[in-house]
């Protein structure tokens, strides 16, 4: 279900920035803005992070083989990196022309065709930002969560570049650059934490403290297991495999301590939505 949220989304996604693009440079080639213009390069390297998260879903969907004993979840951590370091490009180039329209005094002019583009772009990342920020309460999916945030970014963008162009009927022209600045630095700040964050799942980071102190509450709830052993996690995309060692009686018979295993994965997996699986190893438990 979760997978066909994804793609659902990611079209969505692709469909929405590709009408944006035609509309934005379709405009901007008539008018002769160039801030349109490089407006719709902007909605082009949206298209891009929806194609990636279209990639990146239909290859981490793919259950586990052979080759890969473990599944292609980790293959969403791959594509949002791809897409965090396109928004840390889009920031550079956005602050460095900020820079540039600062230095050089560049004043941008009112015009109620940008300005209807604006409202045109608003409401269609609105409707984009809201529709993926259900899907990613759902899925908990981290390229859902990075497309949230570039429509979050874009939403941002466009309502400055909005005010930017209205005050400029008040000939104050200096807005536009230094809010531009602040921006790309807002924004290479959301690309350097998702980068981070898909870096750590593909270098195998653990669970947080709180879901392993969640876990022991669990296993604390079972009269039979005299210790708790090692606790273990393996993330498999936004999901995690546990591994558990418990100590049990030694004199227990083998088919109750599997039982006992059965019903702590199941309880666990239950419990704990981010945890896929569960593996319990028993060892018989030596008072000595």
């Amino acid at each position: 279900m979760s997978n066909k949220l994804i793609k659902k989304s990611s079209i969505l996604g692709i469909v929405g920035n590709i009408f944006l693009f035609i509309i934005k440079i379709s405009m901007g080639l008539i008018s002769k803005s160039q801030a349109l213009i490089a407006d719709s390069v902007n909605s082009a390297t949206d298209i891009f992070a929806s194609f990636m998260t279209y990639i990146g879903n239909k290859i981490s969907s793919n259950p586990n083989d052979n080759d890969h004993n473990f599944g292609h979840g980790k293959a969403e951590y791959i594509f949002t990196m791809l897409i965090s370091l396109s928004m840390i490009i889009i920031a550079f180039k956005l602050g460095f022309d900020s820079i540039v329209n600062i230095i050089n005094y560049n004043k941008l002019f009112f015009s109620w065709k940008l300005t209807i583009i604006c409202f045109i772009t608003f409401f269609t990342k609105l409707f984009l930002f809201l529709y993926t920020k259900n899907v990613y309460k759902k899925t908990d999916s981290i390229l859902i969560k990075s497309n949230m945030l570039d429509h979050r970014n874009d939403m941002i963008i466009t309502i400055f570049t909005t005010i930017s162009i209205l005050i400029t009927k008040f000939n104050i022209y200096i807005f536009d650059g230094i809010t531009g600045l602040l921006i790309s630095l807002w924004i290479f700040i959301t690309g350097i934490n998702l980068y981070k964050e898909s870096y750590d799942i593909l270098m195998d980071k653990a669970l947080d403290g709180e879901t392993y102190q969640n876990i022991e509450n669990i296993l604390k709830k079972y009269r039979n297991i005299k210790k708790i052993g090692n606790i273990y996690s393996i993330p498999i995309g936004y999901k995690y495999i546990v591994v558990i060692t418990i100590f049990v009686n030694g004199k227990m018979k083998t088919i109750k301590s599997h039982s006992i295993a059965d019903i702590i994965e199941k309880d666990i997996k239950d419990n704990i939505s981010k945890i896929e699986n569960v593996i319990v190893h028993i060892e018989p438990f030596n008072n000595n």
